[in-house]
This record gives structure tokens, sequence and C-alpha cells, in this order.
């Protein structure tokens, strides 16, 4: 802003003072101390519960919150996703809608189980495991509640929903029921993702992908039915005896596992005549393959005969141990698979349907029973003690000794290191494999019992309804869903919310009344939580049947428990959740990070697809991750982790917010000292600006004070229509949850519009106008509705310094908080159009004058713009817009005197500055030739003396 008398004098040296009002609200924000205050006034004042009230009967709008999971405190991640929904929530509030929020906790699972092995040790009684995990979640709920609270989002904080609470326990075995009811749920031999460390079957969420170096090896399959080989080949016979059909597989632990071999029915394969050691053999080989691989091995050979891969169907070979040990003495087929290809290896893939997806569907494809699968694997990663030559070895350590003994009996042609990217546990960070395992899955593409759309369909069918921010989580989710296998829905974990199944002892069938069963079961967990299954007698339920009957030991997937909480707390279509009353089902919005795709989001849309037929969404918004000033990734041995205590505990939690709400967070956030001091910078703008309209507005009462819009002067109305345009931008990027260009405009706004331009110009009203004069009245009317629709836009953001400005600006109106408003409506401007039009192109006049005026003082004739005097030679259009503002266009340009003339054209245009030659006014700082003309006021120009003591100046624009 220019030079204009910005503090007050001496009032007992000052016979003049100008009207310099103050304010409670002060300059500095010194937020790390004030807003621990606000939270606990917050807390005491039942803010939370005074929205909801205040919301009653509008349109509700339901962010449902994806749960944190219990344990640790919370991370930068965590903030900006609180943050991002604190915003979302409040925007909608202030939009006119009831949106209210319950904060929610993932409490089961294995890292809650792993810590109370670290703490108490392993097997204790399932019982202890139970009673001290839901101990332990309890303690990290509060920790993380706390935090969450610090940082302004307000919720439901003293009723969110956890995952463990008994009612949301049983309610998922309801759920569990229904799905089973309508045939989704079958038990079944698979390979699913299994990790050693965890002991337990994985979710798709919770594999990633590491680099992981192995043997890679090629291994021979002699020949077993030489006869069919040759006539495969279209020879009478073979030109030698031995031979090897040849695999390369990277996983040298799946070969004592080995049932199949596999083919292409179209690839051409070749029936090579080489020799090793100087003893003549034959290798199958893919045809395309065959120079590549005898360079590989160092061999010279040709190529006898060739055919299809079809003609190959059902040759049998022998295991490459057949005769080391009568536990491998058995043959391998080939089946044709088109999932084989020959861009590298030998073209020929082996199948061990314990350990391998494709193996697997192969092997059952052609007749291979679940009690034929060989599976030496055990849950812990070793080898089964019946496994010859390598039981009790872990399958890793055991790479060698397997690849030592194909070597002995002469199958092993090739062994080299190899990196690959590999499946590892997102919690143990180790390598995890395929492992078929008898387990309850949710099968993709089972028809349902009304024979209906099967869950692949009917999940891909309600992507298609749900808008998607940022649009490619729409083409991600799309992929994931369309290309997923069966969902293992079982674990073999402890605290968990178990498969309440009762099994017979020797079918392994489901009891007859299962569905019944499960509800009588719901009930007690309702009243006790899931130990009532731990600590019930079968007797207490079947009867005479008990003995007939074992308890399944499974616990759901952990992502069953967050992907059911549209029914066990939103409540599905009924409303039957644990929150059922205040939320709604499906939710406007899901919102989490970009993970969740295949995480909760994922989860969340297949349960709601067997149970509902629909997402249990309307909208899903993901954000990324945050990463440090360089873009790396945080993390402690880097030193580069930003946490959101320290941040809230130094700068204050709304710089913070106001972080969040700046970066464009449909990409990676980055956040480091730096950034966060550019963020304080523009913090401090955005105060002062509030402090200059809160104390120019602090003797104004709206009641007597409040001058109509159409009685303004014309730069107060352009003001208002400007506020009313930035006002309906910000409110449309708040609904479409892009919040980095509310901040640059509000910046904008704050620094330009108003620092720069309108309350610049206003200043010299404001403080030299008669203290209740309708110029100075009607200013302050314009700042009073201004300051109104400014505090609310920025409220959802900057929520701690809305509060507390609002408190100062309201007074008595204030209410408790300023968070039960809505959007304020501003005044309607006749001629709103007009003036924007107008203001703008005065501005761009008055920012050529503003550079002249620098240039001249720059020099040293002027010191400040007041001591000039301009005049602007204008043409046309211009001419009449400067020439209309008459006397006023002084104040818009703060100079001391301004007068227009007239030119023929623009090349004539330009501006004059003039040093002032008359004296300068004490009280109003403007040089006027009448300053020393008035003997009872000598250092008074004419307008002071007539706004203090006689009826004021007139003004009509600005």
């Amino acid at each position: 802003m220019s030079d204009k008398p910005n503090k007050p004098a001496d009032k007992a040296a000052s016979k003049y003072p100008v009207n310099m009002t103050d304010t409670a609200f002060p300059m500095r924000g010194d937020l790390a101390k004030r807003e621990p205050q606000w939270v606990k006034q917050w807390q005491e004042r039942k803010i939370y519960e005074k929205i909801r009230a205040a919301s009653k009967g509008r349109p509700k709008f339901i962010l449902h919150d994806g749960p944190p999971y219990a344990n640790g405190d919370i991370h930068i991640g965590h903030a900006v996703n609180k943050i991002l929904k604190d915003i979302i929530v409040k925007s909608k509030q202030f939009d006119g809608y009831d949106a209210p929020y319950v904060p929610g906790w993932d409490c089961h699972g294995m890292p809650i189980e792993i810590q109370i092995e670290k703490q108490y040790g392993k097997n204790l009684p399932t019982d202890e495991v139970l009673s001290k995990a839901r101990a332990y979640a309890n303690e990290q709920v509060e920790r993380q509640k706390k935090d969450f609270i610090r940082l302004g989002v307000l919720g439901e904080w003293d009723n969110p929903y956890k995952t463990m609470n008994f009612g949301n326990e049983a309610d998922e075995i309801r759920a569990l029921g229904t799905l089973m009811e309508k045939g989704y749920v079958y038990r079944g031999l698979k390979p699913v993702n299994w990790c050693f460390d965890c002991g337990s079957a994985l979710a798709e969420a919770e594999v990633e992908y590491q680099d992981k170096r192995d043997p890679a090896i090629d291994v021979g399959f002699p020949f077993a039915e030489p006869e069919k080989v040759a006539k495969a080949f279209g020879l009478p016979k073979l030109p030698v005896d031995k031979g090897y059909i040849v695999i390369w597989t990277t996983t040298p632990w799946t070969i004592p596992s080995n049932q199949a071999l596999n083919v292409h029915p179209e690839l051409r394969y070749a029936l090579v005549e080489t020799s090793r050691n100087n003893a003549p053999l034959l290798l199958i080989l893919a045809a395309d393959l065959v120079e590549e691989v005898l360079k590989r091995y160092g061999f010279e050979g040709k190529v006898v005969a060739t055919c299809d891969g079809a003609a190959l169907e059902g040759i049998r070979f022998k295991h490459p141990f057949a005769d080391v040990d009568p536990g491998y003495n058995r043959t391998s087929p080939i089946y044709l698979a088109d999932y084989v290809a020959a861009d590298s290896g030998t073209g020929i893939v082996h199948s061990a349907p314990a350990y391998g997806v494709d193996d697997f569907i192969s092997c059952k494809k052609h007749g291979l029973r679940d009690d034929e699968i060989i599976a030496p694997v055990m849950a812990d990663g070793k080898y089964a003690s019946w496994l010859p030559l390598f039981g009790g070895m872990t399958i890793w350590e055991a790479s060698k000794p397997i690849c030592a003994k194909l070597d002995e009996v002469g199958s092993l042609f090739k062994l080299v290191m190899f990196d690959h990217s590999y499946m590892h546990c997102w919690r143990h960070k180790t390598p995890i494999i395929y492992r078929a395992t008898s387990q309850w899955f949710a099968g993709m593409d089972v028809m349902p019992k009304n024979q209906g759309a099967t869950l692949r369909e009917t999940a891909l069918a309600a992507i298609e309804e749900t808008q998607f921010f940022p649009n490619w989580g729409k083409a991600r989710l799309h992929g994931m869903i369309a290309n997923r296998p069966d969902w293992t829905l079982s674990r073999q974990r402890q605290w968990g919310v178990p498969m309440a199944f009762f099994v017979h002892k020797e079918t392994g069938d489901l009891h007859p009344r299962t569905p019944e069963l499960l509800e009588q079961i719901a009930q007690r967990v309702e009243k006790e939580g899931i130990e009532a299954w731990q600590s019930l007698d079968l007797k207490e339920l079947l009867g005479s049947d008990a003995d007939l009957y074992v308890k399944n030991r499974d616990t759901l997937d952990v992502w069953f428990d967050s992907g059911c909480t549209h029914q066990t707390v939103l409540g599905g279509p009924k409303g039957q959740g644990s929150h059922g009353k205040e939320l709604a089902f499906p939710a406007d919005l899901y919102l989490e990070g970009s993970d969740q795709h295949r995480g909760w989001f994922h989860s969340s849309l297949l349960t709601s697809s067997m149970l509902n037929g629909r997402a249990p969404y309307k909208a899903l918004l993901t954000h990324g991750f945050v990463v440090d000033g360089e873009g790396k990734k945080m993390s402690k041995s880097k030193g580069n982790v930003v946490a959101p205590q320290k941040v809230s505990d130094s700068l204050g939690a709304d710089i913070l917010r106001l972080w969040v709400a700046a970066t464009d967070y449909s990409g990676e956030l980055s956040i480091s000292d730096e950034i966060l001091k550019r963020v304080t910078e523009a913090y401090r703008r955005i105060r002062n600006t509030l402090r200059f309209l809160l104390s120019n507005t602090s003797d104004f009462d709206p009641k007597k004070d409040l001058v109509a819009v159409d009685d303004m002067l014309e730069i107060d109305r352009y003001a208002i229509a400007q506020m009313a345009e930035l006002q309906r931008e910000l409110v449309e990027h708040a609904r479409a949850y892009e919040f980095h260009p509310v901040v640059s405009r509000l910046q904008g706004y704050c620094s330009e519009d108003l620092g720069s331009f309108y309350l610049d110009i206003l200043k010299d009203r404001l403080y030299t106008s008669g203290v209740t004069s309708h110029a100075r009245r009607s200013a302050q009317s314009a700042i009073w509705h201004m300051t109104h629709s400014l505090l609310r836009l920025m409220a959802p953001i900057l929520s701690f310094t809305a509060e507390e400005a609002w408190a100062v600006f309201a007074g008595d109106e204030a209410g408790d908080t300023i968070f039960t408003q809505t959007n304020y409506v501003l005044p309607p401007v006749s001629d709103a159009a007009t003036l924007l039009q107008k203001y703008a192109a005065l501005r761009t006049i008055r920012d050529d004058v503003m550079k002249q005026l620098e240039e001249v003082r720059g020099t040293g004739a002027i010191g400040s713009s007041l001591q000039a005097e301009v005049e602007l030679k204008a043409s046309g259009d211009k001419f009449d817009l400067l020439n209309g503002l008459g006397d006023d266009l002084k104040f818009v340009l703060i100079t001391s005197q301004a007068k227009v003339s007239k030119v023929a054209s623009e090349q004539e245009e330009g501006v004059v500055v003039t040093p002032s030659a008359a004296q300068k006014c004490e009280r109003c700082w403007h040089y006027r030739p009448a300053v020393g003309t008035h003997a009872d006021h000598p250092g008074l120009c004419d307008r002071c003396v007539d706004n203090l003591f006689g009826s004021g100046e007139a003004r009509r624009f600005a």
C-alpha cells in the first residue's frame, strides 16, 4: 500500500487526530500458543454439536472417513488426509449442507497382534491376545485422536467409529452371512499371497514389489515317452535315446513340487540334436529361441524337426529327481497354455500348481484334484519333513542344494544370478510366495444365487456411475477390478472378526443352519465382542450336533473390516449402522491417498457390490503422497521427515492447513522448512489484511451505521461486486474440491485487489473523513459486508484464524463459532458488470501512473506519491472514463492533484508528473494550496478543516 498515515499519532500531541481505530485482533498470529486455547474452547462449548443443531433440516453431505490404522503416531500423510477432509466438510457446511464428520479407526489385524507379541511374547492364550490387543488399539486411538483434534479438525470425536466396536464386529459377521446366503463366498484350495513372517494369507493391497536376486536356472526334464516325442515331431524314431525338454525358472524351490509342463499350442517347437561332454542328447526348445539357448549353454547343435506345441500335448516327462529318490518317481504331462511366451527363457514353463496361479488353474482344468496337489511348503516357509532330500530347509536356503542336486543328475543346463522385481510383504518387507492353502474366497466371477450379475460385472458397472477426482483414478480402479483374482477373505490370525462358521469334522461342510447360527453369534458379539466367539461352547448353539462340528478358526481379512463400514457405520440402504442416524448411504465422497485404489476404495466397492449391488460412494477423491522439498520420499534415515506435531507446536496448525490447501494434492505434496517459510509469509499477508478490515470496522455498528448499497460511493459498490465475483469463483472451486486455486485467489485478493488497490485508496477516506460522515460509513459498510464474506471463505482452510477474527468482528452476534454460519449473501449491486469493467480499466491506467511516479521518486524529485500532481493526457473512451471521476481522480491515484487533458489520439497519450509546490497538510499529508490559509488551523488543508469542523467534503466516486 502507498504512503499514508498508518500509525496513530500521539493523541496528546495532536490537535487534529486521524480516525485510527484499533482492534483486539493482534498483528502477530502467535498460532502455536493461541490455537490450543481454541481447541479447548471448541470442546468445552461443544461446537461440533452446535454445528449439527444449526444444520438440522439442510440437505446432507456425507464424507465417509476411511479409517487410519490404530498403531503409532500420526505422520504428515495422516495430517494431509484429515485436513483435506476437514476443509471439504467445512466448505460444504458453509455451502448450506448438513455435513457431519464421524472419524473412524481400523483396529483389528496383524500389526497390533505383532505389537502384543513383542510386548508379551508369543503363544499367549487367545483370550489374552484379544484383551491386550483391544486395550492397545484403544490407547493408540486416543493418541492419534489428540493429534487430529489439534489440527483443527472438527468432528464427532466423542463417538468415533472403531472397527472393533462390538456393534461393528457383530454387523460384520451379519454382512458375511448375507454374502454366504447370496452365494458369493466359497471355500477352496488356491494359491494365495502368503507371507511367512505373517503366517497368513495377504490381501492384494498388502503386496508391494522390490528387487530380489535369485538364481535363474534352465532345467531339463528327461524323456519318459520317446516314441511319443518322435511321433509328435513326425519322425519314425529318435536319432538319440537320451533327451530333455528344458524349462527356465527363477524359483528353484518350486522344482520339488513340479507336476506338469506347459507349451503354447500355436508356437513352433524344435527337436535339437546336440551333445554335452561328448555325449549326444536331444533337447526340446521353442524354435525361435534355439540359437540363443544353445549359445547360452555353450552348445552346438542342429534342429532335427519342428512341430506345433499342440502336437506335444499329453506327452509325459520324468521329474529330474525321479531316479534319485522314490518320492520323486513321477512324470509330468504337457498341458497347452496360452500364457506361455517365447520372448525369453526356453518357451516351456514348468507348473507347480501349489505355488502359482496360472499353474494351479491349468492343472485344475486338466483334472488334477485338490488332494493330488503336492504342497510341501509350510506356513513358516520351511519344507515339510516328508519332502525327500530337502525336508526341514527353508525354501530360500534350499535353492543352492536343489541346484546342486539338479547339476548332479545332469538336469541343470545353466545357472545365472538374476535381479528381478518380486513380491514382498508391505509390513515385513520380506519376499512372499503364492501358496496353495484352503481358504474362504469371494468369487469375482461366481454366479450368485439370484442368477444376476457377477461381482466383477457389478463392480465394473458401479465404477461407471462414480465420479473421480482426479479423473485418472477411474482407469486405475477399473483396471484393478477387471484383472483381479478372487478375494481371499480368510486370515490365519487371532485379532480379527471371526468367520464364525461351524465346519463338519469329516466332510468339511458348513452346518445346515449356518445363516441362523451366524445371527445368533452376532447377537452375542454385539454384547461381548469377538471374545464371545472364542468362549462359545458348541453345545450352546448346536446341541447334540456339537460333537460332529468344529469352529472355523479363520478371521476375516482386515480389509473386509474397513471395506464393510458402509454397512457397519453408514448402515447401508436401511441406515442400520452404528452412525446411520447422522450419516447416510451411499456416501457422497470417499477421500484417501492414491494407494487406496487397491485398498479401501477397492474392498469397499467389492463388499457393497455384493451386499447392495452398487458402489458405497458417489465420488472418489485421491491425494498424492508427501515428499520433501527435492521430491524425495520421507524417511527417518534421510532425516527429511516433517512431523505435523512439530509444525503445529512451532508455526501453528493453520500454517499446515494453508500448506495443504495451497498444494495441488492430485500429485505429490512437497514440504520442507523453506516451503513452510513461504506459506508463513503468505499467511502474514492474509492476517494483516484481516487486521486492517477489523480495525476499520471496530467503531461501526451495522444496526445504525450501515449504508445501503445504492447509496454507497461508487468504488465501494465496485468492491462489493468484486467480492461477490470472488465468492462465486471460490465456492465453485470448493465444490470441485480444488483448493490450491482458492488459496492463490485469496492471496491475490488480499495483496493486489485489496492491499494494492481498494484499501490503498480507501485509507484517506477512512482516516480523514468525518468519523460519522456518509463517506466513511459507506467505506465501512462495504468493508463490513466484505469481511463477512471473506471470513467464511477462508474459515474451512484457516479455521483457527477465522474463528479468532470472527469473535472480534461479529462481537455479540458471533454466537459461539463462525462454523454455524453459511456463505454470506452479499447485497446485490445493480450495475455490478459495468463497475467491474470500469474499474478493471481504471486499475490498468493506475498501474501505468504508479510506474511513472516510481520513476520520478527514483530521481528524488518527490518522496511519497502525495507530493505529486499529475496530468493525464487521454483520448476517446479513456478520457471520458478519467474525466468522469472529476476531483475524485486524485484519490484513485493517491496524488494531491490530478487532472485530465483530452488529446486526439492514443499516440499523444501520456502522464506528466509535477512535484507539488503547495504545503503538506499535517493531518492528511496532502499537498494543498489552502494549507496555512485558515487562521485558526494553519497546519490544515481546506479538506481537513471541512471534515473536522464543517459539513465534510463531498465525495462521489472514491
